[in-house]
C-alpha cells in the first residue's frame, strides 16, 4: 500500500429528495404556521447543492434520486455480506454504490443488488479492529497525531498527523500493534477543536450564556453535542436541562425541555424554510450531506469516512463521521441531514466557511439508542 505523506484536502456532501417547510416566524422562533413545499425549482437543498457542489439543477435532482436508491442498496448488501462486508461508498461520477469484498465469489451477489463490486484486502471488521487498537493506545499517541479513521474507499486506516511528523505517527502505529500495511499516514494542517458556540439548527443557550445548536427534536426534548453541556446543566430558548451527556469518548447529549415548548420535526435551512425529518437511515460514504448551525447557517458537502477517532484537546471521541462540510464555533450540536434522513450532530473540526475545512458529526442513531428516545418525524 502506498504511503501518503502530503496533506490532502477533503470534500463531500449527503442528502436525498425530501420536503421543506416554509417558516412564517424568525429562524430563532418556533413557527406557528407552516406550509409544505414540495421539491421544486426553489428547493433549498437543490440550491445548496448547486452552490456547494458545482452542480446544475438537473444534476442535483438526479443525484438526490441516485443517492436515495444507493442507501437502499447499501442496507441490502451490508446484510447479505455480513462479516465479509469490506465497506461501501457512493461514487458520484458513476452514480453507483461501490461495495468492497474480499472474495471475488461475492461479485455476483453485489451486482444483483444493484451495486458495483471492488476486490479489496481488508474487511470492515478487520479495519475497525485495527482502529480499536489505536483507540486503546490513544493516551500514548504523540501530540502531533490529530486522529484516525477507517477509509473504506482506500480500504485502510488513515492516521492524520501534523506536517513533518509522519515518522512519529508510524512509530505510534507500530507500538499499537497495528499492521503498517493497513495504515496510511497523512500529514495534515488540521487542528480539530470543539465548536462550543455551535448550532445545528436553532440556537439554544447553556447556563450563563454559552450557545450551541439543537440537533434534532426527539421525544421529550432534543439531542445535541455532549461537549455543549454536562448532565444537569440548564438551558434557555428552549428552557430545559441536560438529562444526559457523554463527552469525551462520545459527543452526544439529551436535553429534556420544559412544558410549553413545541417539538417540531424540522431542520432550519436559514432561508425562511425548514427541512422535514422523516427518519434516520444512514447515508453511505460518498453521499452528499447538509448541516444547519446558528453561526453559519445551512451548508452542504460530502461524507468522507465513518467511525473516525478524533483527538480533541479535551479528550478523544470515537465513532464520528468525517465530512468536508464547513462549520465554525457556534455550530456545535447542530443537525446533519441527508435528504430527509437525520444523520448526526455537529461535533467539531477545522477550517471555516470562508476557506472550507473538515467537520465531524456524532451519528444520531447512537444517541437515540443511548437515551431510549425517538426522533420527532414528519
Amino acid at each position: 500500500m502506498n504511503r501518503k505523506s502530503a496533506a490532502r484536502i477533503l470534500a463531500s456532501v449527503t442528502m436525498a429528495a425530501g420536503t421543506a417547510v416554509a417558516f412564517t416566524l424568525p429562524a430563532t422562533a418556533a413557527p406557528a404556521e407552516v406550509s409544505v413545499v414540495p421539491t421544486t425549482e426553489a428547493d433549498p437543498v437543490v440550491q445548496a447543492m448547486q452552490r456547494d457542489l458545482g452542480l446544475t439543477k438537473a444534476q442535483a435532482e438526479q443525484r438526490l434520486q441516485d443517492e436515495a436508491e444507493a442507501r437502499k442498496v447499501h442496507e441490502t448488501v451490508t446484510a447479505q455480506l455480513g462479516e465479509e462486508f469490506a465497506g461501501a461508498y457512493y461514487d458520484a461520477e458513476r452514480a453507483t454504490l461501490v461495495v468492497g469484498v474480499t472474495d471475488a465469489a461475492e461479485f455476483s451477489a453485489v451486482k444483483a443488488a444493484g451495486a458495483t463490486p471492488k476486490l479489496v484486502e481488508h474487511t470492515v471488521a478487520e479495519l475497525e479492529s485495527a482502529a480499536a487498537k489505536l483507540d486503546a493506545k490513544e493516551s500514548r499517541a504523540p501530540e502531533s497525531v490529530t486522529g484516525w479513521y477507517v477509509d473504506v474507499e482506500a480500504n485502510s486506516i488513515v492516521v492524520t498527523t501534523a506536517p513533518g511528523t509522519a515518522k512519529q505517527a508510524e512509530r505510534f502505529v507500530a507500538k499499537a500493534g497495528v499492521d503498517a500495511d493497513a495504515v496510511d499516514v497523512v500529514e495534515s494542517k488540521e487542528t480539530p477543536q470543539t465548536f462550543m458556540d455551535v448550532v445545528g439548527g436553532n440556537a439554544y443557550y447553556i447556563g450563563s450564556g454559552a450557545r450551541c445548536s439543537v440537533g434534532f427534536a426527539v421525544t421529550g426534548g432534543f439531542v445535541t453535542a455532549g461537549h455543549c453541556g454536562t448532565t444537569g446543566s440548564s438551558t434557555t430558548s428552549p428552557s430545559g436541562r441536560f438529562a444526559g451527556s457523554s463527552f469525551p469518548g462520545n459527543d452526544y447529549a439529551y436535553v429534556q425541555v420544559n412544558s410549553g415548548n413545541t417539538l417540531r420535526p424540522w431542520v432550519n435551512m436559514y432561508n425562511g424554510s425548514a427541512r422535514v425529518v422523516s427518519g434516520s437511515s444512514v447515508a453511505p460514504v460518498g453521499s452528499s450531506v447538509c448541516r444547519s448551525g446558528s453561526t453559519t447557517g445551512w451548508h452542504c458537502g460530502t461524507i468522507e469516512a465513518m467511525n473516525q477517532t478524533v483527538r480533541y484537546a479535551e479528550g478523544s471521541v470515537s465513532g464520528l463521521t468525517r465530512t468536508n462540510v464547513c462549520a465554525e464555533p457556534g455550530d456545535s450540536g447542530g443537525s446533519f441531514i441527508s435528504g430527509n434522513q437525520a444523520q448526526g450532530m455537529t461535533s467539531g473540526g477545522s477550517g471555516n466557511c470562508t476557506y472550507g475545512g473538515t467537520t465531524y458529526f456524532q451519528p444520531v442513531n447512537e444517541a437515540l439508542s443511548a437515551y431510549g428516545v425517538s426522533l420527532i418525524t414528519g
